[in-house]
């Protein structure tokens, strides 16, 4: 069984990383999608939602497994004998940070990560963006699935009427 992991927060989760996941789908039998648990950030959505939010949209793939995890991504590996990671990269300034995370990761455990070039179409885009975009009313159907837009604008509808 060959398995990988593509990690993040995931808040929310875009078609960027949609697609990073479903291009590993397509090369690995087993994929896991580990949401990272950060309690000193404070998420748009709680990392439960995330979580349900990503088994919604990955559903159809049917060889996608979503958790969270805390602590060192590689130890996520080294209990579910998972033997790589897979990262989607957008920019040179993303191989920068996650080539010393790839070193790091393989020197504590042998643990290989793959990079995945983004596709142009979402080479800009991250969650904070989304967030930020939608926040001021931009629209951002086109970046992320349809579940997520739904579930973004009710959460943004409900933080501006708290204020």
């Amino acid at each position: 069984m060959r398995r990988a992991v593509c990690p993040g927060s995931f808040d929310p989760i875009t078609n960027g990383h949609l697609d990073i996941i479903a291009r590993a789908s397509k090369l690995y039998d087993e994929v896991y999608v580990a949401v990272m648990i950060n309690q000193s950030k404070k998420g748009l959505f709680t990392v439960d939602e995330r979580i349900e939010l990503i088994r919604e949209v990955t559903a159809g793939f049917g060889n996608v497994r979503v958790e969270a995890f805390h602590g060192l991504l590689v130890d996520f590996c080294k209990q579910r004998d998972i033997p790589a990671i897979v990262k989607g990269l957008r920019a040179v300034s993303d191989f920068d940070y996650e080539l010393q995370m790839a070193q790091m990761n393989n020197g504590l455990t042998g643990v290989e990560t793959l990079f995945v070039p983004t596709n142009p179409t979402y080479s800009f885009l991250s969650s904070s963006l989304v967030k930020e975009v939608a926040a001021w009313g931009g629209d951002v159907a086109h970046l992320v699935p349809p579940a997520v837009l739904s579930r973004l604008t009710a959460r943004l509808a409900e933080r501006r009427s708290q204020e």
